[in-house]
């Protein structure tokens, strides 16, 4: 299937939206893996997107939202199709006029979020830093740690439904689970929301913070690339302690391996292609597989160099 861009390389020059052509994305993952996207679009304003958003769904390019690219893997053959990235508008955080309320975009860092809440005296973020992804990959997933979730602290997401329309949803409505969320089910866009938060003490909110990336920086390879934990966590134990106990801590292919710092990580050694770390992946579900007889579920969204086919 050949893709031609030619309808919406004009659109983006016309309407002065920032595109790229054949651009690497191994440095716009954590992982530092991809070869090139055939299109990146980076829509700085709610205009900008709906135009985006519109000329993708009429000519029915192939596409997904890129975030911080934390959780996913990128072919060494890149993206047959388009990767969007919410920039400008789209990364600002911002506290309301009820003083406990912060409203941020969806291509805001965590680390941003997290910041505003310490620097403006608000508890209940505390558990999200250090986690390195945008405020929409996290509601996506429903991303915590250390007895957090987003779910613990979102009052309401703005996005896009299926057919273009605009919507807000409290919560409540969003079906949020265990490193899920609705929007796992749905072609729905995230592009913001909204956080309600307790008032704190912000000296013990800092200490708070800096105890809890310390303890993540002691256990974790924060000092090599990696998509944060490969596995989601299994009913009957750990992921870590599982590929630890297999003795997979170390195993290496090309050039990923299991982290030797913490056995849930597959970290980026140097040179490392997608076809690596895939493979790695399989080697330590087979293991876990056939030593304990738990299946691994991985956490990490592998993409296909065919968005067409990704997305069917």
């Amino acid at each position: 299937m050949e893709i031609h861009y030619g309808p919406l390389d004009g659109i983006m020059e016309d309407f002065k939206i920032r595109f790229l052509v054949q651009e690497p994305m191994a440095p716009y993952t954590t992982f530092k893996i991809g070869g090139p996207a055939d299109r990146m679009i980076f829509p700085e304003t709610e205009e900008q997107f709906s135009i985006v958003k519109d000329i993708l769904d009429e000519y029915e390019y192939p596409w997904i939202l890129l975030g911080n690219g934390s959780n996913i893997l990128v072919p060494d053959e890149g993206i047959r199709g388009v990767a969007v990235c919410l920039s400008g508008d789209f990364k600002k955080v911002e506290l309301l006029p009820d003083g406990r309320t912060l409203r941020a975009g969806a291509g805001a860092s965590l680390a941003s979020l997290c910041a505003c809440a310490r620097e403006n005296g608000l508890t209940g973020l505390e558990f999200a830093w250090g986690i390195p992804g945008t405020v929409g990959g996290a509601i996506y997933m429903n991303a915590g740690a250390y007895g957090g979730e987003m779910k613990d602290v979102i009052a309401r997401v703005d996005h896009y439904d299926k057919i273009g329309c605009p919507c807000t949803t409290p919560a409540c409505e969003l079906s949020f689970s265990y490193r899920r969320s609705c929007f796992m089910d749905r072609y729905d866009v995230i592009t913001g929301a909204e956080f309600t938060l307790a008032p704190g003490d912000p000296f013990q909110i800092a200490a708070k913070m800096d105890e809890l990336m310390a303890r993540r920086k002691e256990k974790q390879p924060y000092d090599m690339p990696s998509a944060g934990s490969v596995f989601k966590r299994p009913a009957n134990g750990y992921a870590s302690a599982m590929i630890e106990q297999c003795g997979l801590k170390g195993r290496r292919v090309g050039g990923a391996q299991v982290s030797e710092k913490h056995a849930g990580f597959i970290v980026n050694t140097g040179g490392a292609t997608c076809k690596d770390v895939r493979e790695l992946i399989g080697i330590v579900q087979e293991t876990v597989k056939a030593q304990t007889g738990t299946e691994l579920a991985c956490e990490v969204n592998v993409l296909e160099e065919k968005l067409w086919d990704y997305f069917e």
